[in-house]
This record gives structure tokens, sequence and C-alpha cells, in this order.
């Protein structure tokens, strides 16, 4: 494949640019500010992304019927790029990930009812699927929906839930069959205000506000289980390939590390160039060069994506999540490092080297290894699906 944008492509990609360079305010948009988009819930924001819709970029890759315009995966992922690394409001769950499992798998009904708000910037959406004893691994979650007149009802924990604090609608995983591991799974879509839920702010390490949702005989209609009952693993495992895609997006990485090379370029220690230490060129070098792998790694996914509405390549999306997530944390300590103790100071402190961004990446990095599945699990999948390896090697 070629792993360079075509003449069209960078077109695409030149128009989106002008159009941030006139929306993507500082209200809206902030480098400095991780993953601001996953955190932060304004009108200005909800305006912005209503642009985005009228520009009709949102659900590019989507089928026509459904108000997309079936362009090529790439499209969308030369978008969200250009939105994550002017640290602007992404495409997100919605598109990303709600929108396309409920295209592949979702009743009438709830394409009619959620499609149209997706693609109009008209709904925000929560993902609940971890559990304090079910983390990364979803097949262990026990939040419980027993089958009554109607519908389910649903009494448990989730936990980690990013975006929880604001969004419109939940998407949740429930275990509809203790019995069944796998197979004892569901998925349900559930209003946020819902009576029964309670939702209790988690701050992180990486000043995100993440959260504890606590259902409490929570009824949810029948019309709002997500496919067929006990097939919500299989679905939730095609979201995660999404997730590890969608959310964790290349640009803000390279970002930080043309920044970092800035600075490099221009500071001194001792009274000498900083750029003419061997040791920091050696490392710039090989952070750089990791930059590019895990730029190809992102086309790859892309490509592997193939046709509109195909099931997302479980072990590209691994690959890349792995890969793209730990140099985000190498590129982090190396910020750290190289400015010296002056990197410890906090975002925007006057002095501060690099903005103040070193502090702030090197904490937020470390919730980009856990979220949508710890290195570990990655490890695994690769090794399992595309090594071969047994379970227990």
């Amino acid at each position: 494949m070629d792993f360079e944008l075509s003449a069209e492509e960078q077109a695409f990609s030149a128009d989106v640019e002008a159009f941030l360079d006139e929306h993507a305010t500082p209200d809206v948009a902030d480098v400095c500010r991780e993953n601001m988009a996953q955190i932060v819930d304004t009108p200005e924001r909800r305006v912005f992304m209503k642009k985005l819709s009228d520009q009709g970029w949102l659900g590019m890759s989507w089928p026509k019927e459904y108000g997309g315009k079936e362009m090529p995966g790439i499209y969308e992922y030369i978008l969200n790029e250009a939105l994550a690394r002017r640290g602007a409001p992404q495409i997100g769950k919605g598109i990303g990930i709600i929108g396309k499992t409920l295209i592949r798998h979702g009743s009438d009904k709830l394409k009619a009812e959620f499609l149209p708000q997706i693609i109009n910037a008209q709904v925000e959406f929560a993902v609940g699927y971890s559990e304090p004893q079910a983390g990364s691994d979803a097949a262990n979650m026990q939040l419980k929906a027993e089958k009554v007149d109607g519908g389910w009802m649903l009494n448990g924990q989730k936990t980690w839930t990013t975006s929880a604090h604001f969004a419109d609608w939940y998407w949740v995983g429930a275990r509809t069959d203790q019995a069944k591991k796998h197979d004892g799974i569901s998925l349900f879509l559930i209003p946020m205000d819902h009576e029964g839920l309670e939702v209790r702010g988690m701050p992180t390490i990486g000043d995100e506000l993440t959260n504890e949702v606590f259902f409490n005989d929570v009824f949810v209609p029948d019309d709002y289980l997500v496919g067929d009952a006990g097939k919500g693993f299989r679905y939730i495992s095609e979201a995660l390939d999404l997730e590890r895609f969608t959310m964790f997006t290349y640009s803000p990485t390279e970002q930080r590390m043309e920044e970092l090379i800035d600075y490099v370029k221009s500071a001194t220690r001792d009274g000498k160039p900083l750029k003419d230490d061997p040791h920091v060129r050696s490392r710039i070098a090989k952070l750089s060069a990791e930059g590019e792998v895990a730029r190809v790694l992102g086309l790859t996914f892309v490509h592997a994506a193939g046709q509109v509405g195909a099931k997302p390549p479980t072990n590209q999306a691994s690959q890349y999540k792995l890969f793209a997530t730990q140099l985000s944390q190498r590129v982090a300590n190396a910020m750290m490092d190289l400015p010296g103790a002056g990197a410890q100071l906090r975002v925007y402190t006057g002095d501060a080297p690099l903005r103040g961004r070193p502090e702030m990446s090197y904490r937020y990095s470390v919730i980009d290894t856990i979220g949508g599945g710890a290195s570990e699990i990655q490890k695994n999948i690769i090794a399992r699906r595309k090594l071969g390896l047994p379970k227990n090697f």
C-alpha cells in the first residue's frame, strides 16, 4: 500500500486545516490540555461539532442509506488526526464506535433513532465496559441484567466510564446469562438521566475526570437491546477494535515530539547547545523513527478496514494501539528528561519549558496505555490471533 496521501487526500487535508484555522478557537481546542474532547463538554464544543457536521465530515465512511458518503476510511483518519493535533473535539465514540456498531448489528429502530442524531452531532455517549473486577477483561463483567416483562432490569456497577458526567446516552454491557462467560453478555443503550443511575466522579493521575456508575433497578426496554441477547461480547470486541484506533490518535504525540525538537534546537545546558549532545541526538532520532512506525501502523489499520461496514481488523488495531500509546509514554519521558528540573512545572507556569506540557503529558500518557484495553491485553491479542501462540504460552 502507499503510505503517502494522494492529491485528493492532500486537498481534503488542506480544507480541514483551513476550517480549523477559522473555527478551532482556544475555547474548544487546546493542545496543552490532554484529551480535552473526552473530559470537557461546553456549548462552544457542541457548536464546533455541529459545524463539522454541517461540513458533511461526520460519518463520511458510513453507507449512504444512513447519511454517510461511503468515502474511504482515510478521509475519516485525516479529519480525526487533524482535530487531535489541534487539541479539538474528535469524531469520537458516536461516529467511530457506536454508529459503526449499530450499522452492523443494531435494529431498524435503533438505527433510525440514533444514527441521524450521531451524524448531526446531536448526541454524546459514554461507554461502559469496565467494572471493579473486570477492567480489561470484558468477558468477566458482572453487571446483572435480569429478564423481566418487556425488557431487562439492571443492577450492579461500572467504573472508569469517561464522559458519563456529561453524556446523553450510555452504551453498556451487562451479563444476561450467569452460566455462560462470553456468550452471556448483552449490549444496551440507556439514557444517562435514567432513574436508578448514579454517576460519581473519579479524578485520575492525568487530570482527567472519569466516573463510577451505579445501577439500582434500571429498567431497559427490549427495544434498547443492541443486536441479539448473548452476543454482546462479540459486538463489544468489534467496538474495542474501533476504539483502539479512533480514540488513540497519533498526531498529539507527533505534535509533542515536534515541540520537543524545537526546544532542543535552541536550548543550552552548561553553556553548550543541547542539540550537540550525542545522547540527546540519539534519543531524538530514535523517537522520530518510532513515530514514523506509529504513523504507518495507523495507516495500515485504515487500509485493512477496507470496505464500508466491514468488521474492524483486530490484529492491526491492537498492534497500533500497543505501539502508539507506548510511544506516547516514551515521548513524555523524553519531555521530562531533556529540559531538566523545570519540566516538573505545571502547564502554563511562567518560565516552564515547553509551556509546562511535559509534566501533564507524563501523567496523562499512563492513561493511554490502559484505556481501550491495557497493553498486556493487546500483547495477548497479538500473540494469539496474529502469531498463533497458545492461550497459556
